[in-house]
């Protein structure tokens, strides 16, 4: 069972015992992601994920590094476009010496120019490694231009352009005025004592303070019809169809969940079966949701070579319409749900998946479900709601596509006209 508990300054802690794991799994979660950063901002919030790995006040990043190493553990963090996650997994008798540096990266970066300077060409590579990947490209160009008149809409890494002018002094104003009390959540999970954790975690980071009130910047996100094509020195194209989806806390979104398992969440669904197995058109095909606070998009993707366009196109389309006329069968929408709620059970067994499930529910809905509530909501969803899922996502009238790669004088935006 997860305990919510306040630490004396105000940062919300999520704790979790299991005392039969020899493991703790700690996390720090800082609601800000690229979509919190004014369009001269954009990257900035993932720069400074990289920063606070390249040295403290009292550490080196070398001795960052090399003390989680001889712990045996693991330290790592990521950015998305709502917030970062810096966290770590350690033996409990480890524990405390782990927070004592993810507390000292927290609280001290150095954020020393000659660093900034240096993790400046890192990220731009970072950058160009992305835009060499035309498999990723595919999907998040076409985000980004379904969003492209929020910050929603700004890419995770930055461009080249507003990353080139990012300094240290920059750096730290934006990480003092956005790392703060009132937007952080802690997280932990494994084998230790409720009092014993916020304890430590009081004397660790229950000192710290904000003396300027914390001000979030964000705007408001909505789906817009997107179009992008671009030309990639590859042998294949990958496309991506996108529709208006469910936000985060959309009463229909574990329906939405099982649709999407059905129709192209795995190797039995629909989509795969239909244009892999029985066609041999491609090589992967799938579908998947992209939920956030305020907007979400439902989409396919399939890569393929551009000769065959249209083929898989036409059957993508009638796999759309068929799952829109006609409900899956109740049986079929059994084995369906039976099937998520064991990968959610086997997942709950690692402390690492329970510590992120608590950590990301606490700052981004205000509260912790527990897993006997998400089986039963899972449960209680019927052939006729997955049905009305169907209808809710794949609305072909406001349909967005993005085509990158071998575009070989295909006119997507033709193709896509003629099957939806």
């Amino acid at each position: 069972m997860v305990i919510i508990r306040t630490l004396k300054n105000g940062i919300r802690v999520a704790l979790e015992e299991i005392p039969y794991v020899r493991s703790i799994s700690f996390g720090i979660w800082v609601k800000n992601g690229s979509r919190n950063g004014r369009p001269h901002e954009n990257g900035v919030s993932h720069y400074i994920e990289h920063m606070m790995f390249k040295g403290t006040e009292n550490r080196s990043a070398r001795q960052i590094a090399e003390e989680m190493d001889a712990l045996g553990g693991q330290i790592n963090a990521y950015t998305t476009k709502e917030y970062t996650c810096y966290h770590t997994r350690v033996l409990d008798r480890h524990f405390d010496r782990a927070l004592d540096v993810m507390s000292d990266m927290l609280l001290r970066p150095l954020f020393a120019e000659g660093d900034v300077r240096k993790e400046k060409n890192v990220i731009l590579e970072e950058i160009a490694m992305y835009d060499d990947a035309p498999e990723e490209l595919v999907h998040d160009a076409l985000q980004d231009s379904i969003w492209r008149d929020s910050t929603l809409g700004m890419p995770i890494l930055g461009t080249a352009e507003t990353i080139d002018g990012f300094g240290a002094e920059f750096i730290r104003e934006y990480y003092e005025k956005n790392y703060h009390t009132e937007n952080i959540v802690l997280s932990a999970a494994g084998n230790f004592k409720l009092d014993d954790m916020l304890e430590k975690l009081n004397a660790a980071l229950g000192g710290w303070k904000r003396e300027q009130p914390f001000q979030p910047y964000n705007t408001a996100a909505s789906y817009q019809i997107a179009a992008v094509e671009k030309e990639k020195d590859v042998e294949q194209v990958h496309v991506c169809l996108a529709f208006p989806g469910l936000e985060r806390e959309h009463p229909m979104k574990y329906a939405a969940a099982i649709f999407n398992t059905l129709f192209g969440g795995g190797m039995s669904s629909r989509l795969f079966q239909r244009v892999r197995e029985e066609n041999g058109l491609t090589y992967s095909i799938y579908s998947y949701t992209t939920a956030f606070a305020d907007t979400g998009v439902f989409s396919i993707y399939a890569g393929m070579n551009p000769n065959q366009a249209e083929r898989v196109f036409e059957l993508i389309a009638g796999e759309m319409e068929g799952v829109k006329e006609t409900p899956f069968p109740p049986k079929l929408i059994e084995i369906t749900k039976e099937q998520m709620v064991s990968n959610f059970i086997i997942g709950t067994e690692s402390t690492l998946n329970r510590m992120t499930s608590a950590g990301a529910s606490l700052l981004l809905r205000g509260s912790v479900e527990e897993t006997e509530e998400i089986i039963a909501k899972i449960e209680a969803v019927t052939a006729e709601d997955v049905l009305e899922a169907a209808k809710a996502v794949l609305r072909t009238e406001e349909m967005s596509f993005s085509a990158v790669g071998n575009l070989k004088g295909t006119d997507f935006g033709a193709l896509v006209k003629r099957f939806f």
